[in-house]
């Protein structure tokens, strides 16, 4: 059985091979998200075998669609990792220049089970491998923290077509469906999360609004009260 977990509102896929034994196994680690300091040089997350045997962590960076170019690398990509036990994961930056704005990648921390005995009844035993898929945000030095990166956002209407922009320089996280106020309308991103300098376009129902209903995400990941963002109207 393997079962791939994902943080902070991304969909989890799920996939079962029958068998009359199954047996949890995992890496955890001690985050929801990697935030890598530009003014540190790196991060460090400790990841704990949460299995009652020996398995080996395996680390790996995964850039998303719209940012493939290489800013970190980790160490240990690959360590055995006994029960109960923590291995340290060392995120360094790579960069050729300074950063501008924050950056997003994800990483997926695997465990893969070494050497499970047979079960004593002679059934096959299957052991689950959990795949902890976060994402990694670097932060530029000199950027200012800010809890609320989403009040930035700006959103137009035009002919039917809802736009957001972001020009600040942080990565916005959110859930995907927005609510066009006044009344029910629906529109839905593409994606849960925005990139700074982006602009996004989606489909609006027809009637009028004056603002859009979002559900913004902390940089962890955790919903807050969902905000109401100011509609421009570009139709009228």
């Amino acid at each position: 059985m393997t079962i791939y977990a994902t943080l902070g509102g991304f969909a989890c896929a799920l996939t079962l091979l029958a068998s009359p034994l199954v047996q949890a196994d995992g890496m955890v680690p001690d985050t929801s998200v990697v935030i890598v300091e530009e003014a540190d040089g790196e991060a460090a997350v400790s990841v704990t075998n949460t299995d009652t045997n020996l398995a080996l962590l395996h680390v790996t960076l995964q850039d998303i669609p719209e940012d493939t170019q290489p800013l970190l690398f980790v160490t240990p990509p690959l360590a055995r990792v006994e029960p109960g036990k923590s291995q340290l994961v060392r995120f360094i930056l790579q960069t050729q220049e300074p950063l501008k704005t924050q950056r997003l990648k994800r990483v997926i921390f695997e465990g893969m089970p070494q050497g499970r005995p047979a079960a004593k009844d002679g059934h096959a035993r299957v052991g689950v491998t959990v795949r902890q898929n976060l994402p990694v945000i670097l932060h530029p030095k000199g950027l200012a923290t800010n809890r609320t990166p989403w009040t930035g956002l700006s959103w137009t209407l035009d002919k039917g077509q809802l736009r957001v922009q972001n020009a600040t320089p942080y990565v916005v996280r959110t859930a995907q469906e927005l609510q066009l106020l006044p009344g029910n309308g629906k529109a839905m991103l593409p994606r849960t999360y925005i990139l700074p300098g982006e602009t996004l376009h989606m489909s609006a129902p027809p009637g009028v609004a004056t603002a859009v209903r979002m559900q913004p995400a902390t940089v962890y990941g955790f919903a807050v009260a969902p905000y109401d963002a100011p509609l421009t109207v570009a139709d009228r």
